[in-house]
């Protein structure tokens, strides 16, 4: 089963060069130790490979002005917001060691932060038209709670989730989170009314998704 690693707060560039060194290393030496790589960022946006620049709704001066900067990446998916409060999930893992397919190990990272977020009463869902998981989705308060995006080469993974947990929510405003133009954003804080213990959070969701994992085997 995959090494769970805690890199605590860290920035997005050491975080995005940490990973790529494991997502290489895995490709190479496809037998070596899976990791699920656990961590908070100080303020950024990044873009997906096929994001529009023009959901970046902030201009540099107000980017600075916060001491963040947009970042593109090789993921999939549009834009979004990394910072403090927020559970970044990067899983480095082998989908054919699981015998699941790229569909599939989406299904699992948002099925395994539904799973989190029923332990604390809130009831969330998955759909085929907006990947990631939603609050009330289908009515006029549907709210994002958690963004995804992965790549894959070689069956190999990199990127993965970000879970508001005590999410500064402003931050979004700056931003057409994901390129949805209609749909708001929420953290479990402001769901539940008080800010979570993060290492609790860390503990419950890496455990959810490395039983996952090893169910599927």
């Amino acid at each position: 089963m995959p090494l769970i690693d805690d890199w605590g707060l860290i920035s997005y560039r050491e975080a995005w060069e940490g990973q790529k060194m494991l997502f290489n290393k895995l490709i190479a030496e496809q037998d070596t130790e899976e990791r699920i790589i656990l961590c908070e960022h100080p303020p950024v946006y990044t873009l997906g490979f096929h994001g529009n620049e023009a959901n970046l709704i902030a201009d540099r001066e107000r980017l600075e002005a916060m001491g963040a900067e947009c970042i593109r990446i090789e993921r999939g998916g549009d834009i979004t917001f990394h910072g403090p409060g927020q559970l970044v999930v990067y899983p480095i893992i082998n989908l054919h060691r699981h015998k699941l397919g790229v569909k599939a190990y989406i299904e699992l990272l948002e099925e395994s932060v539904r799973e989190l977020l029923l332990k604390y009463g809130i009831k969330s869902s998955s759909n085929n038209e907006a990947i990631g998981v939603w609050l009330d989705w289908k009515t006029s308060k549907a709210r994002k709670i958690c963004a995804i995006g992965v790549k894959i080469s070689h069956g190999i993974t990199m990127h993965g989730l970000a879970l508001n947990v005590n999410t500064d929510l402003d931050a979004f405003k700056m931003i057409n989170p994901c390129g949805i133009l209609d749909k708001g954003v929420t953290s479990m804080s402001r769901e539940l009314g008080y800010e979570l213990n993060m290492d609790r959070v860390k503990t419950k969701l890496s455990e959810i998704i490395v039983n996952k994992l090893s169910d599927s085997k």
